[in-house]
């Protein structure tokens, strides 16, 4: 036995040293946090419901509700009743032992949580009337009052109401393939939605007393069960918006006689609530396919604003294969309606406005619906319903199927600015576009906010743009319709602002500070340069489309979504989709660093260092600015084409009559953002010309600080521009250029100006 000779407290030290010299030199490694890995580690897995193209799975289902209504407007008290027989289709593999439904008006009533989400503070001056509204009036009472809740036979049925969701237990399940037919009654107090701020309510006009309704979320319905959430009750607290079911409705509405009407589906009696008139006048606007026809004109509608009848009307609707319903009544409502032939079927465009919309409404509207319907179609499928309306409200703009609500309103004397009716055809369009996304194209609006305002937002600019193409005498002017989103570097701002209040687009729209930006504007801007600079139109565009058309009247994920598009475009964007959807990384790219080459044959101790070699005669040598080798004479007279080992070599490679490059270039382009894109780089040379270069995202795939490239011309470079068009939205253009540039940037004036 051999012993040892240290004693035994330094031999546990020398032991522990060892260990420690051991574990030094063993290199250390890493998870990969390559910006190209796959978003497996982000994605849902794919299944038979969802599966991996991007496409419904095999085994899809979705649940069918279809709706039966009664409700009459008091437009007196401002308070709506309601009866529906609702009819439930189970068509999941679950047996199910309850059902959810969602009472969006609770988030009304007096001591809503909602009203109390957002943290206060006293402002140090308050007006009036804010102070009255605030502190002294009552807060309104809007919320669902529920009469009953009955079988089909009439037997009570046992509900529970959870702030805007009720549960209705069910004597039995309901079976997969089965069917359950239940009604409920209900009434509520109807909101004025300019003082008290809502999708849906009435405007009150003092000067003629008057109301004008829009109104919307008036009835319980139910939410969405699927294989993503199960059911999906998610609280109502006012930004998230709807997930709803598909379904046939039909709806009976009892009005004030004297009052005109739109309503999401098809008109069924308009021979019993019209004058012959305006019932002659709408059967002709059935073919008015070069413009508008006015079933009630300006003078009809101001002739009834005082007539107040006491009599009553219903209006009946049918609509087939819709997830909601909507409707705009009021005595005061000009109507115009005009056809339009899309490739497969014939749409009626229609706008509904009191006179205080004109002169810009009668002007404008009508021709942003019919855009819309022309432009949405080319990039999705054609529009499906038989008709779209756009009904002006004031302060608002709000979606549903076949129906929107839309602002827009000049002055007392109908004067208005080039930005109002810029922004009032923007709302239409974007309102209209609503039918497309979420209104058909289904998704979870209470969960993914983007996957319908951004998705919309970025269809709305294409139909902008083209919108300025079709009524050009619009622009007054202008060489383009001024799109306020979509366009790369009007994101610029948001995306280089405080991280702290930016948020991943992958968010819950109730847990974002910046909600305009991030749901609406980053998703398209993202989008668009998707199409223009990653993927190119022709690949973007059907990729775009398939999604589109693969998720029509279903319920698509955003994971559908991602998927769909590199499924149809065989282009991998998961770098694209993990950087501008699940982070708040930036785009910042720009020139590190220009060398430049020479030739000589005489020997330099400083290139042979560099080129690590013995012979370093007859080799390019790389030199910059600060380089001892710098002389400017030495480059305008490269000797190159003397080397006769070069001379040699392209003899023996059959390249004697070859031209050589003169200039030689070594550029280093770094990127201090996160994310990564493609370069796209203009080159200017001595003689005037530019050169524009864009190089794949790849580029960055093994260093993602920086990357070289050389260059080779037969003129001097004099100039490297990264981004000249501003297509990737980067966000300090400071260093996007060589020579850099001196004078301070639009950037660093935003920087001075948030720091001030």
């Amino acid at each position: 036995m051999k012993l040892n000779k240290y004693p035994w407290g330094i031999s546990i030290f020398i032991l522990f040293l060892n260990s420690f010299l051991l574990q030094a030199q063993t290199p250390q490694g890493h998870v990969n946090n390559n910006k190209f890995k796959q978003l497996y580690d982000q994605f849902a897995d794919p299944n038979k419901y969802h599966n991996a193209s991007g496409a419904p799975g095999v085994e899809y289902f979705q649940q069918k509700v279809d709706y039966v209504m009664d409700i009459e407007l008091d437009d007196e008290k401002s308070k709506l009743y309601g009866q529906e027989t609702i009819t439930y289709t189970n068509n999941s593999p679950d047996p199910l032992p309850y059902l959810w439904i969602q009472l969006d008006q609770n988030i009304r009533e007096k001591d809503a949580p909602a009203l109390e989400k957002n943290p206060a503070n006293n402002p140090a001056t308050i007006d009036p009337n804010a102070f009255v509204q605030s502190y002294v009036k009552d807060s309104f009472d809007g919320g669902f009052n529920i009469d009953w809740v009955q079988d089909e036979n009439g037997k009570a049925l046992p509900f529970k109401v959870n702030q805007t969701m009720m549960r209705v237990d069910l004597p039995k399940v309901i079976g997969p393939g089965e069917s359950y037919v239940f009604k409920i009654k209900w009434w509520y107090n109807i909101n004025n939605h300019v003082v008290n701020r809502a999708r849906s309510g009435y405007e009150f006009f003092e000067e003629d007393g008057n109301k004008a309704y829009v109104i919307a979320q008036f009835f319980p319905r139910l939410c969405v069960y699927n294989d993503v959430e199960g059911w999906q009750n998610y609280q109502f607290w006012g930004n998230g918006e709807f997930a709803l079911e598909f379904g046939d409705y039909d709806v009976n509405i009892t009005v004030p006689s004297d009052h005109i009407m739109e309503a999401t589906g098809s008109l069924q009696n308009p021979k019993e609530v019209l004058t012959k008139k305006e019932y002659n006048r709408f059967l002709a606007s059935e073919t008015s396919f070069d413009s508008p026809l006015l079933i009630v004109t300006e003078e009809e509608a101001k002739a009834k604003e005082g007539s107040f009848s006491k009599k009553k009307s219903t209006w009946k609707y049918s609509a087939k294969n819709v997830r909601d319903f909507g409707f705009a009544t009021s005595r005061k409502f000009i109507w115009e309606r005009q056809a339009v032939q899309l490739e497969n079927q014939k749409v009626m465009a229609v706008s509904l406005y009191p006179k205080e919309g004109n002169p810009l409404w009668e002007e404008y509207s009508t021709k942003a619906v019919v855009q819309s319907l022309k432009t949405y179609s080319k990039f999705t499928f054609d529009y499906p319903y038989p008709k779209a309306v756009s009904v002006h409200a004031k302060r608002q703009g709000m979606e549903y199927p076949m129906i929107c609500w839309n602002y827009g309103r000049p002055d007392k004397d109908g004067k208005y600015s080039e930005r109002l009716k810029f922004r009032m055809i923007s709302v239409i369009i974007h309102e209209v576009g609503h039918n497309f996304f979420p209104m058909i194209v289904n998704s979870d609006e209470r969960q993914w906010g983007w996957m319908d305002e951004g998705l919309d937002t970025f269809v709305q600019y294409l139909t902008e743009q083209e919108f300025g193409i079709t009524y050009p005498d619009a622009l007054k002017g202008l060489s383009k319709y001024p799109s306020r989103r979509g366009e790369p570097q009007k994101i610029v701002s948001y995306m280089a602002g405080d991280q702290d209040f930016i948020s991943p687009i992958m968010s819950n729209p109730e847990n974002v500070y910046q909600l305009g930006p991030n749901a609406y504007a980053k998703p398209a801007t993202a989008l668009n340069i998707l199409r223009e600079t990653v993927m190119g139109r022709e690949a973007f565009d059907h990729a775009f489309k398939t999604y589109a058309q693969r998720w029509m009247f279903k319920h698509p994920t955003p994971e559908d979504f991602f998927r769909t598009m590199e499924d149809a475009s065989a282009i991998d964007l998961d770098w694209f989709w993990r950087g501008w959807f699940y982070t708040t990384d930036v785009v910042d790219i720009g020139v590190k660093k220009v060398k430049r080459y020479y030739y000589s044959d005489t020997p330099d101790q400083k290139a042979k260092k560099e080129s690590n070699s013995q012979d370093v005669s007859n080799l390019l040598y790389k030199i910059d600015e600060d380089s001892e080798l710098f002389d400017p004479n030495v480059l305008g007279k490269n000797p190159i084409n003397d080397s006769k080992a070069l001379q040699q070599n392209m003899q023996e490679e059959g390249l004697e009559t070859a031209k050589i490059p003169t200039y030689f270039y070594e550029i280093e382009f770094e990127k201090p953002g996160g994310l990564v894109m493609p370069l796209i780089v203009e080159y200017a040379y001595a003689d005037g010309s530019k050169e524009r270069v864009t190089y794949p995202v790849q580029l960055w795939r093994k260093n993602d600080a920086s990357v070289k490239k050389i260059i080779t011309s037969d003129k001097e470079l004099v100039g490297v521009t990264v981004d000249p068009d501003q297509e990737t939205a980067d966000v300090n253009p400071d260093n996007n250029s060589w020579p850099k540039k001196e004078t301070p940037s639009d950037f660093e004036k935003f920087k001075e100006k948030i720091k001030g």
